[in-house]
């Protein structure tokens, strides 16, 4: 399980680990208790915490910058608890852990389900954001290498086919230049036999003349 898995449910209260969707919903297991169940798109909405962010007076943060700041002050500055009563010690603790918070866009009610969320990540070592940022930037780092490896590879594979193309046109210029000896040769057949036929007309049609002369 692991921190970019954690999803928060609408209309369900603690955390979840995602660990499948489907068309019609999403299969969740309890980060506090472990049991899994299927929740209804219809009556659902499942959202990353990683996705979340939180209002400042400058930028918007994500909200595991603000559990990191919680975590990196915890051992001078005791967490508020989730179920005071007392807004303004929630207030005052995360004004002194997180300056930049927005006080008029962050709620008193969220405060309170971010200080329940830390507790519950931390109780299941899934405060782990370091390791999980070094494990992102080595996967960037790998992707570009396999690129080119399947760029390399899909080359290779396409040359083939080129090759059968070229092989298939010049067989087929070979058998072009077969088919036209033939013609040539049939043409000259022909016309061969048309000069023989054509001499052979004339001569008959010579003696004739002499013949009818001789009778004059």
């Amino acid at each position: 399980m692991e921190y970019r898995e954690i999803v928060a449910v609408t209309g369900l209260t603690g955390l979840y680990q995602l660990l499948t969707t489907k068309s019609d919903g999403a299969i969740v297991r309890n980060v506090a208790d472990k049991s899994t169940k299927f929740i209804s798109a219809r009556q659902h909405n499942v959202t990353p915490l990683e996705s979340i962010e939180v209002y400042t007076t400058g930028e918007n943060v994500r909200l595991h910058h603000v559990f990191q700041k919680m975590q990196a002050h915890e051992a001078t500055i005791p967490l508020a608890d989730a179920k005071s009563t007392d807004n303004k010690v929630i207030k005052s603790y995360f004004k002194t852990i997180f300056p930049e918070f927005d006080e008029d866009r962050v709620y008193v009610s969220d405060m309170k389900k971010m200080l329940k969320w830390y507790e519950l990540l931390k109780l299941n070592d899934l405060l782990r954001f370091e390791e999980e940022k070094e494990e992102a930037e080595a996967n960037a780092e790998e992707a570009p290498a396999e690129t080119a490896a399947a760029a390399e590879t899909a080359s290779t594979t396409e040359e083939k086919p080129a090759a059968k193309k070229a092989k298939a046109k010049k067989a087929d210029e070979a058998t072009a230049e077969g088919e036209e000896k033939p013609k040539k040769a049939a043409a000259k057949k022909k016309k061969a036999e048309g000069e023989e036929a054509a001499g052979g007309e004339e001569k008959p049609a010579k003696k004739t003349a002499k013949k009818k002369t001789t009778e004059e």
